[in-house]
């Protein structure tokens, strides 16, 4: 039985390394991305150079990338968030100008979670690896969506969910680019041997096997679905700014995610059209600042006022949403939104 299991995990470790590119060694597998960002910046910390003091994140980065740098910012460290333009793209020339020798890292996801921008994180990757920085990349949103492969954007260490690309909840992986574990990542847990020492303890089998085939799925229809999705999410935008001709998409049009769309409707709270609309699944926000009060820190770091960021929602497309799906949505919430502006 337990050869069974490890030759599950192997398998999956396969799948996981083939649709990133990477060896099999350089693939740890985790509980989430939240565990591998947090694995991954606390260990670069441990090991870091005593020059070496800077952290440079974007401002627009996952709460689970930016809450371990506060962790670190009580140790010592300076962490300085690099700017984004009004489409959430981050500022190259501001990045640029902020490198230098004393730069440990540089973090930065490679799409956003609620507006779907895609970095240009290969870029990025070449002017920190100028000035002897790493690069680490909270990559779980652009995973099973996008082409994401390691072997050509050159990050050092990369996060992932399983469930982002319709795999179990509650796995995920770490790409760690050989050689980094104990020269340059350092292991921040204590227990037994497992996954390089960096991540001991049991692993889950059921989970990882489900990430591994949902890899190889993606892999084998990325670019079917992307297409799909792209397609549905325009038609989306188009039906729904038909009815509503003020309202606005957020995000980089030219270079975001396929499935993902925000859109800020002026007047109409996003609390107040969610509960307007229970039948559709909609959010205000990534799902780790769902009950928070706060507007979303990404649309304020885009420049979008805190009213508007309050009146903006975040839609997503998927594998399996129909064409149906899509009309009856916008529909529903335009029906919805001129309600609530009629109403007050």
């Amino acid at each position: 039985m337990g050869r069974q299991a490890s030759a599950a995990v192997a398998r999956a470790r396969e799948q996981v390394a083939a649709l990133i590119g990477c060896e099999i060694s350089e693939i740890v597998f985790t509980g989430g991305a939240t565990e591998s960002n947090n694995l991954a910046l606390l260990g670069f910390a441990e090991n870091a150079e005593s020059s070496r003091k800077r952290i440079l994140i974007s401002a627009v980065e996952h709460k689970s990338v930016s809450a371990p740098c506060d962790i670190l910012a009580t140790r010592g460290f300076v962490i300085e968030e690099v700017p984004v333009d009004h489409s959430g793209l981050l500022r190259l020339e501001v990045l640029k100008d902020r490198l230098g020798e004393d730069v440990l890292f540089v973090s930065v996801q490679a799409a956003n979670n609620e507006v779907g921008t895609i970095q240009p994180v290969e870029e990025i990757t070449r002017y920190a690896h100028a000035c002897g920085a790493l690069v680490h990349c909270d990559a779980a949103q652009a995973l099973g969506k996008v082409q994401f492969r390691v072997d050509r954007i050159g990050v050092d260490l990369a996060s992932f969910s399983g469930h982002k690309l319709y795999g179990p909840k509650g796995v995920g992986a770490l790409f760690v680019r050989q050689g980094l574990v104990g020269s340059q990542v350092a292991v921040v847990f204590g227990g037994g041997g497992q996954e390089l020492g960096l991540r001991p303890g049991t692993l889950n089998v059921p989970g990882i096997v489900g990430m591994g085939l949902s890899c190889e799925l993606a892999k084998s229809r990325l670019g079917e679905d992307a297409v799909q999705m792209g397609r549905l999410r325009d038609l989306f935008e188009e039906k729904l700014l038909s009815a509503l001709p003020d309202a606005r998409v957020n995000g980089n049009r030219a270079s975001r995610l396929p499935g993902t769309t925000s859109v800020t409707i002026k007047g109409v709270p996003s609390d107040a059209l969610m509960a307007n609309v229970p039948q559709v699944c909609i959010s205000d926000g990534s799902a780790c600042t769902s009950g928070t009060m706060a507007p979303s820190h990404v649309l304020l770091a885009m420049g979008i006022s805190r009213e508007e960021a309050e009146c903006t929602v975040r839609i997503g497309v998927g594998r399996y949403t129909t064409r149906e799906d899509v009309e009856a949505g916008a529909g529903l919430l335009s029906k919805a939104a001129l309600g609530l502006r009629f109403h007050g």
